[in-house]
């Protein structure tokens, strides 16, 4: 008998029992659909990550005062050794494309009668560029506003719509900042929420030096943005910076940093390996379900050959081989995995369109789960097939012929 008549024989079978064949599918498509959508949640959360960590700004170095670890200086941010001279020191360095110092604080933003409370963030023109922020009107502060402290802002999404009426366009008009007036020269483009959950549009940034000598009186900054101008110089810059800034905290021998610089490539790839083994696992999980339908196909198909062995006695006695008979109950299992393995993944790619709308989770099918999930659904089908096949394969023909249900 050739492949496509054992074919055939297998879909005319699974016809005459339509109830029998679709619970024997059901397994296999829950076990299916259960693959595809576990591996599209991790999918998604891994993209979510990379997304917001890149929202941060790409090649991206942070230079935090503090040694970090250790007793000796205490946490990050708890003292303040950072100055805009270490900023423009660091700018001047080899193959670094940009530098923006931060000093940031909360407080109350006041417009007419409105007042709202925002994270207000001094830095410089070249924070817009590596964020890659683009204002949606007006435009960022310039170099000439840093230089002259000069009382100007730039919104974030989240403050206009909670300052302004809908529709009105804020550049030109003077907000307060704890009192303070600030005339507004741009609104900045929705950015989302950042990597912790905070939500990024709630911001306003002014000019670094404003924010020294108006706003707080202080003559530090909280930590400084660099950027590389490639990922492969990232660990070239870092160790430049490390080096400079020793020599100009004047920091010999054993003594201890006063700074800490952090690598967010190294931060993308720690959460990238972690979500990989969260997805692995997610898959691992649900391949178990798939394994327990195979072993449902397994039970139905040697109730099958027990329903039928007198038609395989019959089929033997006209000239049928054990191969042939083994190739038609492997076929039929074969089948019946393939039909269940479609049907799963159409089950998965709703299933995952539905978690994420219910639950407001990102899910992302990749190709490569759809392909792994027919493939294992019709491993599984030869595999919990052969023995039944086998077994029919193995009746003897006058016996067969015999059997009385």
């Amino acid at each position: 008998m050739s492949f496509i008549h054992n074919l055939e024989v297998a879909i005319n079978g699974l016809r005459a029992n339509k109830l029998r064949s679709f619970l024997t599918m059901l397994g296999i498509i829950i076990g299916v659909a259960a693959v595809i959508i576990m591996i599209s949640v991790g999918q998604g959360a891994s993209k979510k990550i990379a997304s917001q960590i890149a929202s941060m700004g790409s090649n991206l170095l942070i230079v935090f005062p503090g040694a970090g670890q250790g007793p000796v200086r205490g946490a990050s941010g708890s003292v303040n050794t950072l100055t805009l001279e270490d900023a423009e020191a660091i700018a001047g360095l080899s193959m670094v494309a940009h530098v923006a110092p931060e000093l940031s604080t909360n407080a109350t933003i006041g417009y007419a009668s409105q007042t709202w409370t925002a994270q207000v963030v001094g830095t410089t023109p070249e924070m817009q560029m590596i964020k890659d922020w683009p204002v949606s009107a007006g435009s960022f502060f310039t170099g000439d506003d840093v230089r002259s402290a000069a009382m100007v802002a730039v919104l974030g999404k989240t403050v206009v719509d909670n300052l302004y009426l809908p529709g009105t366009n804020p550049v030109g008009s003077t907000i307060r900042i704890n009192k303070l007036p600030f005339t507004v020269v741009g609104v900045l483009a929705p950015k989302g929420a950042s990597l912790t959950g905070q939500d990024q549009d709630n911001v306003v940034y002014i000019p670094v030096s404003a924010a020294q000598k108006r706003l707080m009186g202080v003559k530090y900054v909280r930590l400084i943005n660099v950027q590389a101008k490639t990922p492969e110089s990232m660990n070239f810059v870092q160790s430049n910076i490390e080096n400079l800034l020793r020599e100009r905290h004047r920091l010999v021998g054993t003594n201890s940093d006063d700074f800490n610089v952090r690598n967010l490539t190294s931060v993308l790839e720690t959460a990238e390996s972690t979500t990989t083994v969260m997805t692995l696992l997610l898959a691992s999980v649900a391949a178990v379900s798939l394994l327990v339908g195979g072993i449902g196909t397994m039970n139905i198909m040697l109730v099958s050959v027990t329903e039928r062995t007198r038609e395989i006695g019959l089929r033997m006695a006209v000239g049928a081989t054990e191969s042939n008979i083994r190739n038609q109950f492997l076929v039929e299992a074969l089948v019946l995995c393939l039909i269940g393995g479609v049907a799963g993944i159409l089950v998965g790619i709703v299933g995952s369109r539905v978690i994420s709308k219910a639950f407001g989770w990102p899910t992302y099918v990749t190709l490569s789960s759809i392909l792994l999930s027919a493939g294992f659904s019709a491993a599984v089908g030869i595999f919990f097939g052969y023995y039944p096949a086998r077994k029919a394969a193995g009746l003897n023909p006058i016996e067969a012929l015999r059997f009385e249900r």
